[in-house]
């Protein structure tokens, strides 16, 4: 798609040569046909002179476009290198934060496995939490951070009303 708007952006570019070209072209046989300026007896002096003159006329164009468009070009081009560049951070730090937080859930799941060790050392013979043995508890981790979270299901007593009864009961007791 890059490629695309760079060939787009060229042919834009080559037909506004083309079109300054011809304009400049124009207002020299424009200028020599009204007969304003340097007009001599022969032709090939004449072609010369104009075709310096448009020579000078292009070098000016060209002068005013390095001058005035080119900047905002070269402005564009720097912007464009300042947000790839915030993108390419964004991403290291993205890959950074994700290897970071891998690196700490090897470390917990190295810490887990190393408390149930130790209970398997001091319980020989038992089975581990974590194994998911059908009635055994969940691993010592998990239950050590359970008991901290989740204290229990809190309890009240409600107060239950009856309903307001707005005639609906009375009518059903008539059709009876």
């Amino acid at each position: 798609m890059q490629g695309n708007r760079q060939d787009s952006d060229a042919e834009i570019r080559l037909m506004g040569l083309i079109l300054a070209q011809s304009a400049l072209v124009g207002i020299a046989i424009g200028v020599f046909d009204a007969e304003l300026w340097l007009i001599s007896d022969t032709p090939m002096l004449n072609g010369f002179t104009y075709a310096m003159a448009a020579f000078f006329v292009q070098g000016i164009a060209y002068y005013f476009f390095k001058m005035f468009f080119e900047q905002n070009m070269q402005e564009r081009v720097r912007t464009t290198q300042v947000e790839k560049s915030r993108q390419d951070r964004y991403r290291q730090m993205q890959l950074s934060f994700d290897n970071r937080r891998n690196d700490m859930e090897m470390r917990m799941q190295e810490a887990q496995l190393e408390q149930e060790l130790r209970w398997m050392e001091q319980n020989p013979g038992k089975m581990p939490p974590s194994w998911g043995v059908p009635g055994g508890s969940q691993s010592l981790v998990s239950q050590h951070d359970a008991e901290k979270f989740n204290p229990g299901i809190p309890s009240h007593e409600a107060e239950v009303k009856q309903p307001i009864n707005l005639g609906i009961k009375e009518e059903e007791e008539k059709k009876k």
